[in-house]
């Protein structure tokens, strides 16, 4: 999978078989085919065998490089659409961490937000990063949820600044 210089991977479900019409052969050939034409974009396809799936529930998980989930979506649609026909449903979209400052900024834009990131060599070998945002947003979005959404994301302590 290509990965672009601050692009986070997120990674989308579709359900390429809704209709619940297609055959087993159809579901492996057509992940074969989604396999080689994801390769070809630069994504990645996780491994599903397709025909043992309840037939309600035939997802296929792409690794896209997207900055925002619906780039990202609209790119693994497209994919299903052309390897499988009919009309795929879209899924469940998560973004892979790897706790960078891409993936600070990309929670911090999931919340409509955009700040500062600076990261600092803490006490016992861990980072400690300090997040820069305006007073303003915090009156609409309560700190707690961001600060969260940040360590999670991060998995290092974060500390919360204003301006």
């Amino acid at each position: 999978m290509v990965r672009l210089a601050h692009m986070r991977t997120a990674v989308v479900r579709v359900n390429v078989d809704p209709e619940r019409v297609l055959t087993p052969a159809q579901l492996r050939d057509g992940m074969a085919a989604l396999l080689e034409l994801a390769g070809r974009s630069g994504a990645g396809l996780v491994a599903n065998d397709l025909a043992a799936m309840p037939a309600g529930r035939r997802e296929v998980e792409l690794l896209v490089a997207a900055q925002d989930g619906d780039t990202a979506k609209g790119t693994a649609m497209e994919l299903c659409a052309k390897v499988f026909g009919g009309t795929p449903v879209p899924g469940v979209v998560t973004f892979i961490s790897r706790g960078t400052d891409d993936d600070a900024q990309g929670v911090l834009s999931g919340f409509g937000l955009t700040g500062e990131i600076e990261r600092a060599p803490g006490g016992e070998g861990f980072d400690v990063v300090y997040v820069t945002l305006r007073e303003e947003d915090l009156e609409r979005i309560p700190e707690s949820r961001i600060h969260t959404a940040l360590e999670a994301s991060l998995n290092c302590e974060v500390h919360i600044r204003t301006v």
